[in-house]
């Protein structure tokens, strides 16, 4: 097994981890127990991955790492617009 190999099969993994809580979020319409902080650093480090992939050429670094960043923005987007319909609830 190459490395690129490898690298593909990480990132299907990694990147597959998210897809449970997006789903979860959108089911449940609630992001309230996420930490904004953990969300926006998170987006940060997946974002400045996928400049380095593109840096160095690495086929699995872009393709996970675009697809992982996809998937945790759309989960900050969730939290935001969750969050909002939240004020006033009293859970």
């Amino acid at each position: 097994m190459n490395q690129e190999t490898i690298g593909l099969i990480a990132g299907t993994l990694t990147t597959a981890s998210f897809v449970p809580q997006v789903l979860k979020i959108w089911k449940t319409r609630s992001a309230r127990d996420l930490s904004w902080g953990m969300a926006a650093v998170f987006c940060v480090g997946v974002s400045l991955w996928l400049v380095y992939g593109v840096l160095i050429g690495a086929p699995s670094i872009i393709i996970a790492n675009a697809i992982t960043f996809v998937l945790s923005l759309a989960i900050c987007v969730m939290k935001y617009r969750f969050d909002k319909q939240d004020i006033g609830d009293p859970r």
